[in-house]
């Protein structure tokens, strides 16, 4: 785990900040279940139960990107589901409004008592998930994963360690929606803690990746 510091957001930049519920990144947001604002050692996050929680907000924060960077900064916890959805991005039918399968996805799977990172980015017919389970990580700890698409070739990481890679070509995404805490379809609960995420619409290098604060010293 990494505890690095801070950095500053560039004018494409999104970074959302999860130190409340009722608005994230400038955007007011629905409420499903009670997620709750709690302590971290960096500052405030947001606790996710694994029953129902999530934050829907109503962007796609990677819309038009013909390339991009997506990081997160989270807490999976120990008791969690064998398979969750944290972090479900997606394009929505301009004519009906619903959800469509043109979507971004963090996702993570627990494996003997250890979790790895699952990332899915697809528009139609090209798609891409990226799944290493031999790569696994202690639960109960902060990590930052970071998935990097340079319109040819998707890569993921934990800490800024390649998990993945694979070729992906596809269009860019349409205006949509997010959802913090599970799938945008309710499905798939997340059972731990978000605290930050940023959104960069080019490819960045591993030591351009966003930094973990410093835990925040007791009060005396």
């Amino acid at each position: 785990m990494i505890a690095l510091i801070g950095t500053t957001a560039s004018a494409q930049e999104k970074i959302w900040r999860f130190d409340r519920t009722d608005e994230i990144g400038g955007h007011p947001t629905q409420i499903l279940g009670h997620p709750q604002v709690v302590d971290s050692p960096y500052g405030k996050a947001v606790q996710f139960s694994g029953n129902g929680d999530a934050i829907l907000v109503p962007e796609h924060p990677l819309a038009g990107a013909t390339a991009f960077t997506w990081e997160v900064i989270f807490r999976p916890d120990g008791d969690g589901a064998q398979a969750q959805r944290f972090f479900h991005i997606a394009s929505t039918d301009p004519a009906t409004g619903a959800d469509t399968q043109t979507r971004l996805l963090f996702e993570l799977r627990i494996v003997d008592n250890q979790w790895c990172l699952d990332s899915f980015a697809g528009n139609g017919p090209a798609n891409l998930t990226l799944l290493n389970c031999k790569a696994l990580h202690p639960l109960d700890k902060w990590y930052r994963v970071t998935a990097v698409w340079d319109g040819k070739t998707m890569k993921n990481y934990v800490d800024g360690e390649l998990q993945g890679e694979g070729p992906l070509v596809m269009d860019p995404q349409g205006p949509g929606r997010s959802s913090i805490g599970m799938r945008l379809n309710k499905v798939f609960p997340f059972k731990g803690a978000v605290f930050e995420a940023r959104m960069v619409p080019r490819a960045l290098k591993p030591e351009e990746f966003l930094k973990i604060p410093p835990p925040i010293a007791p009060a005396k």
